[in-house]
């Protein structure tokens, strides 16, 4: 399958929630679950983060990076959904789109240990986030799937668009890292 073609599936496959998100559907959790990471500028470009700096990296860390994220993230959610809240927890989100951005705009390749461990503490962050806003009447295990469905399938974007290109567009993956750290700071200052 060429690049080309998975990037427009994977695209496809995040049409749905957009297009379901509207208000009169938070009766279902799925499609709230895929909704919030969609529909959350700060989520969304931390998750596309993800995948871009995945993309990046080298050996078993190009798939431990999306991995530990959607783990660390539903580990997040379903604290969430026992109503764990942390201080500043939506400045942790802000500062993990600063740092992403950041990570992918110097193309940063630390040791797998710090990169997980980054990739972790962001995602818990995002988890909560997510665990917190269930929707009333919502499936939590729906909502739980579609928020993890919409999170792998954004990784799976960033990493696509990283290796469809070819190498002499590196630039351009690093200056769409620079946006997203700028957007963290804008939403940090906000």
């Amino acid at each position: 399958m060429h690049a080309r073609n998975l990037i427009a599936i994977l695209t496809l496959t995040c049409l749905p929630g957009l297009a379901l998100a509207h208000p009169g559907h938070e009766h279902s959790g799925l499609v709230a679950g895929l909704g919030h990471p969609l529909l959350g500028l700060d989520h969304l470009l931390a998750m596309l983060a993800v995948g871009l700096w995945a993309a990046q990296q080298q050996g078993r860390t190009r798939w431990a990076l999306p991995l530990t994220f959607v783990a660390s993230m539903l580990a997040g959610g379903l604290l969430g959904f026992a109503g764990l809240q942390l201080p500043l927890m939506e400045t942790g989100i802000a500062a993990s789109v600063l740092a992403l951005g950041l990570l992918v705009a110097l193309a940063v390749r630390p040791p797998l240990p710090l990169a997980v461990a980054l990739t972790a503490l962001f995602a818990l962050a995002h988890g909560l986030a997510h665990g917190l806003e269930l929707p009333e009447l919502a499936s939590p295990a729906a909502y739980a799937f579609g928020f993890v469905i919409a999170t792998a399938a954004l990784h799976a974007t960033g990493f696509a668009l990283v290796n469809w290109l070819p190498r002499a567009a590196a630039p351009l993956v690093r200056i769409a890292g620079a946006g997203a750290a700028l957007s963290g700071a804008w939403l940090l200052a906000g």
